[in-house]
């Protein structure tokens, strides 16, 4: 069984929103968590989307925190929908301090975990705050500039978001396109392995749009500059073997310049694999094993 518990806390100009999941079954009775991971979700994606991790470390006696960032989901924040990557590391620093604040968790050993957008944003927030104690990133973003460089259309996305700058200063309100799409259709996560996990596990608060300028903001995006700074603490990176999204070279080469103690997993497959099937369950017992040797 796991106990949840919806709460909010106040990240800069926003209200954000998630779910406490925590062991509640016979074994923990009378005792506390063995330490608490907060998660955020990756580009466009909300809380819901991660219950199943969040309630496997439950299960394994860990309190898992899932919010939704700024502007998505359950949260609020304004431009609603725009993916800023500099606000959510943000985010995730206030998260921390939030749950620093909760009765019978406050003295806990944290953990960030993120995944794809959000599994870059752990590596900068825990290189700056040293109340983290333990990182696990998963088939991470680890460079805008190289990632929109190495699109073919990448020309294109930049003279667009160029064009919305200008159409933004001059008062429009925020243009928005799809995440992701049919074959053919534009989108900013073209494939059909990013249509189908979207839209079968997004659910009532996810919506199939973000702004033109949260490109811009991602391309400026650098946060595996920032993984030689999180030594000596504990970092599990988990990267799929065929990650077109977030690339498999990208993370490998980041990995490289982490400090010890760290531990690279390699699975099977592209880069929405690692939330189903096979891929799924190896990320989750390597990380569950990698909370229970470094968190408690």
């Amino acid at each position: 069984m796991t106990q949840l518990t919806d709460l909010m806390f106040a990240s800069e100009d926003a209200i954000l929103r998630g779910k406490l999941y925590a062991p509640d079954d016979a074994a923990w009775v009378g005792k506390a968590p063995l330490g608490v991971v907060v998660m955020a979700h990756g580009f466009s994606a909300v809380a819901a989307q991660l219950e199943p991790q969040a309630r496997a470390f439950a299960a394994a006696g860990f309190a898992a925190f899932v919010y939704d960032n700024p502007g998505f989901g359950l949260s609020g924040g304004f431009p609603r929908q725009e993916v800023d990557p500099v606000r959510q590391v943000r985010g995730y620093r206030d998260a921390v301090s939030f749950v620093r604040t909760l009765p019978g968790l406050g003295d806990m050993k944290i953990a960030l975990w993120g995944s794809s957008f959000s599994g870059g944003h752990v590596l900068q927030a825990a290189a700056m705050d040293r109340r983290v104690a333990v990182v696990i990133s998963q088939a991470p973003f680890i460079s805008g500039w190289e990632l929109i460089a190495g699109w073919p259309h990448g020309e294109a996305v930049i003279t667009m978001t160029e064009a919305e700058r200008e159409a933004r200063g001059a008062g429009a309100e925020p243009a928005v396109m799809p995440v992701v799409g049919k074959p053919d259709e534009p989108c900013a996560l073209p494939g059909e392995d990013g249509y189908a996990y979207f839209t079968s596990t997004g659910g009532p608060t996810w919506k199939n749009a973000i702004t033109i300028s949260s490109l811009e903001l991602a391309r400026a995006h650098e946060p595996g500059l920032w993984i030689a700074r999180i030594a000596p603490r504990p970092l599990l990176m988990i990267v799929a073997d065929n990650d077109q999204v977030t690339p498999t070279d990208h993370a490998v080469a980041a990995f490289a310049r982490a400090g010890a103690p760290k531990k690279l997993v390699r699975v099977a497959g592209g880069h929405f694999d690692v939330y189903s099937g096979a891929g799924f369950d190896t990320a989750t017992a390597e990380t569950v094993s990698w909370l229970q040797t470094h968190l408690t």
